[in-house]
C-alpha cells in the first residue's frame, strides 16, 4: 500500500473529526470532576478485607477470582505482581477466615448491622484454591531483592504490612481448621531483602503517639491496620476520603461512623465503587492531574484552542504556597504544579513559576521535598513550566506590573533553572537513548516527556540527546506498527509518535514508521471504538490507567499522524 492509499484510508476510517473528539473529551473533565481512572486490583482487594459491608462485596471477591493469572499471581509481569498478589491473597485468606465465623457468609457481620452479601462462587474450595496459588507465587516473588522491584509509592510500607497480615491469617486458619492450612501448604512469608519494617514501624509509632502523619503517607494509611481506625490525627478531605484512596478511607472508617449512610467517608466509598462497577481505583479524585495533562497535551498539539473558564480556574484553585496537588486529599507536588503552570501558559494565562523554587535542590527539582529518588518526568515538566513562562515574558505577555530590575532578576533565575534541568535530563538519558521514570512503567512515556521539553527549551545542547532518543524509538517499533514495554499498546504508541513528530529530520525510516503506526491506530480504533486499549502503566500503589490522559495522548498522536500524512501526500 502506498502512502497516498494510507491517507485515503485514514480519511475513510475516521468518521469523527479529531477536533470534535478532543472537545468532547474536554467536556468530560467537567462532567466527571473526580477524574476517569481505572480500577486497581490492590485497592479492590483492600476493600474486600477492610469493608465487607460496602455495596458490591460479592462483585469484588468474584473479580479477585476471575482476574488471577494462570501462574497464580495478579497484576503485571515481574516485580509489578508483588503488591497486587499480596493484596489479593490476603483478601482471600481473610474471606476464608470469615467463613469460619459466619457459617458461609463471606462478608462477616459488618459494623452497620445488616448481613453481608453472599459471594456468588461455587464454594469455599474455589477461594481456597486461588489463595493457595497466590501463596505459591508469593514464595517466589518475596525472594526478589528490593532493588529488583519497581519504584512504586509506599511499596516499603505495603509489603511488610500485608506479609504480616497474611502470616496472621495463616496462623488463624491453622488453629481453626488444620485441614485448610494443610491444603494451603505455605510457610511464613518473609519480606524481600532490603524491604524491612523500619518505615512501617515509624508510621505505626506516630499513630500510637498521636503524632500527625505526613500528608503523602495518608494515601497508604491502610498499612497501619487497627491503628488507622478512627485515628484522631487524621481528617477526611472535602471529598470525604482519606489520602484520595478508597483503601485508606476504609481503614480509617471506624465502627461509629460506618453505620451512618451520611458519614462523609462512607459516602466517598459508596460513590467510588458505584462509579467503578463495584471496584476501586488506587487514587481518586485525580482532578487537577487529569485536567492539567489533558489540556496541556491537546492545546500543545492544536486540537483545542479554548477551554471553559471554570476549567482554567480549577488549575489554580487548589494552589497554595507549596504549589498544586493532583487533587483534594493529596499533598502538593512539583510534577502537577509544573504541568498546571504549563497548561495555563499555553492557554494564554501564564503565571510566574516561583512556587517551584520550593522543590529546587542543588542538582534538580524534586517531586516532594525530601523525596527518596529522582524523577526525570517531574524535571521535564518543570523545564516546560520555566521555558514557556520565559517565552511568554519575552513576548510581552507578563511581568509588566513589576519593576524592570525585578523582572530581569527573575528572568535570569528562570533561565538558570532551564539550564540546570537541561543538564540533569541529558545526564540521565540511558545508553540506548531512552529515559525511564518512577511514575510510569513504560520508557516511552518518560522519553516523550524529555524529548518534548528538550526540543522546545533545551537549546543546542539537547539536540544530540533528542536525536538518540528518536533513533531508539525508531529501532524499537514492533512489527505490527506499535510500541510497548510488554506488548504494543495505544498509549505507548501515542507517546512514541509524539517523540518522533514533528521532526525536522525527515527520512525514509521515519516515513515508514509513521505509516506503520497509522496502520496500527486504524486497526486498534476499529477493534475498540477508538478508545485506548486499557493497559495500566502508571505507578501508584498498583499500576493504573488515567483514562482521559491516555485518550488525549492517542488523539494527539492520531492528529500528528494525520497531519504528517496529509503533508507528505500534497
Amino acid at each position: 500500500m502506498t502512502i497516498d492509499d494510507a491517507a485515503v484510508r485514514l480519511g475513510d476510517a475516521e468518521d469523527t473529526d479529531l477536533r470534535a473528539e478532543a472537545r468532547a473529551l474536554v467536556a468530560t473533565l467537567t462532567r466527571e470532576p473526580w477524574g476517569q481512572v481505572s480500577p486497581s486490583l490492590y485497592e479492590t482487594a483492600r476493600l474486600v478485607t477492610l469493608a465487607p459491608w460496602l455495596t458490591g462485596h460479592e462483585r469484588r471477591v468474584r473479580h479477585l477470582l476471575e482476574s488471577q493469572r494462570p501462574d497464580g499471581g495478579w497484576g503485571a509481569p515481574g516485580g509489578y505482581a508483588l503488591v497486587p498478589t499480596l493484596s489479593a491473597t490476603e483478601a482471600l485468606l481473610t474471606t476464608l477466615r470469615r467463613r469460619e465465623d459466619t457459617g458461609g457468609l463471606v462478608g462477616g457481620g459488618g459494623p452497620h448491622g445488616r448481613l453481608p452479601e453472599r459471594v456468588n462462587v461455587q464454594d469455599t474450595h474455589r477461594i481456597l484454591h486461588a489463595a493457595g496459588r497466590g501463596l505459591g507465587i508469593l514464595e517466589r516473588l518475596t525472594r526478589l531483592d528490593a532493588t529488583a522491584l519497581p519504584d512504586m509509592p509506599a511499596i516499603d510500607l505495603i509489603t511488610p504490612s500485608l506479609i504480616r497480615s497474611i502470616n496472621r491469617r495463616l496462623e488463624d486458619l491453622a488453629r481453626l481448621r488444620p485441614e485448610i492450612a494443610e491444603r494451603l501448604r505455605s510457610a511464613r512469608l518473609v519480606a524481600p531483602p532490603g524491604l524491612d519494617r523500619g518505615r512501617l514501624d515509624k508510621v505505626r509509632g506516630a499513630l500510637k503517639a498521636g503524632v500527625p502523619l505526613p500528608e503523602k503517607v495518608l494515601h497508604a494509611l491502610e498499612v497501619a491496620d487497627d491503628l488507622a481506625r478512627g485515628a484522631a490525627t487524621v481528617r477526611p478531605a472535602a471529598t470525604g476520603g482519606i489520602g484520595a484512596s478508597p483503601a485508606a478511607t476504609a481503614a480509617w472508617l471506624d465502627e461509629r461512623a460506618a453505620p451512618d449512610p451520611g458519614a462523609p467517608a462512607r459516602v466517598f466509598l459508596e460513590t467510588v465503587v458505584n462509579g467503578h462497577e463495584g471496584l476501586a481505583p488506587c487514587g481518586i479524585p485525580i482532578t487537577v492531574f487529569e485536567r492539567s495533562w489533558v489540556l496541556a497535551g491537546l492545546v500543545r498539539a492544536g486540537l483545542v484552542s479554548t477551554v471553559p473558564a471554570a476549567l482554567r480556574a480549577s488549575l489554580r484553585e487548589l494552589s497554595g504556597p507549596a504549589g498544586t496537588p493532583a487533587a483534594e486529599g493529596l499533598p502538593a507536588d512539583a510534577d502537577t504544579t509544573s504541568v498546571a503552570l504549563y497548561a495555563l501558559a499555553l492557554l494564554g494565562t501564564p503565571e510566574p513559576p516561583d512556587v517551584l523554587w520550593a522543590y529546587e535542590t542543588d542538582t534538580h527539582f524534586c517531586t516532594w521535598p525530601g523525596e527518596d529518588g529522582f524523577s526525570v518526568t517531574t524535571n521535564a515538566h518543570a523545564l516546560e513550566a520555566f521555558g514557556q513562562f520565559l517565552r511568554a515574558s519575552a513576548a510581552g505577555g507578563v511581568g509588566r506590573s513589576v519593576s524592570r530590575s525585578d523582572r530581569e532578576r527573575a528572568t535570569a533565575r528562570y533561565a538558570a533553572a532551564v539550564r540546570k534541568i537541561t543538564t540533569v535530563l541529558c545526564e540521565h538519558q540511558q545508553p540506548d537513548g531512552s529515559w525511564t521514570d518512577r511514575w510510569h512503567a513504560s520508557p516511552y512515556y518518560a522519553t516523550m516527556c524529555c524529548v518534548l521539553a528538550l526540543t522546545r527549551f533545551g537549546g543546542e545542547r539537547a539536540s544530540a540527546p533528542v536525536r538518540r532518543a528518536r533513533q531508539w524509538v525508531l529501532d524499537t517499533q514492533r512489527p505490527d506498527g506499535s510500541w510497548g514495554l510488554w506488548e504494543g499498546t495505544d498509549e505507548e504508541t501515542a507517546y512514541a509518535v509524539q517523540t518522533l513528530l514533528p521532526s525536522a529530520a525527515v527520512s525514509a525510516e521515519l516515513h515508514e514508521a509513521v505509516f506503520r503506526s497509522n496502520e496500527f491506530f486504524l486497526r486498534s480504533a476499529k477493534g475498540s471504538g477508538g478508545r485506548p486499549d486499557g493497559t495500566a502503566l502508571w505507578h501508584d500503589k498498583d499500576l493504573y490507567r488515567p483514562e482521559a490522559i491516555a485518550r488525549a495522548a492517542v488523539l494527539v498522536a492520531r492528529h500528528l499522524v494525520r497531519r504528517y500524512l496529509a503533508t507528505k501526500t500534497d
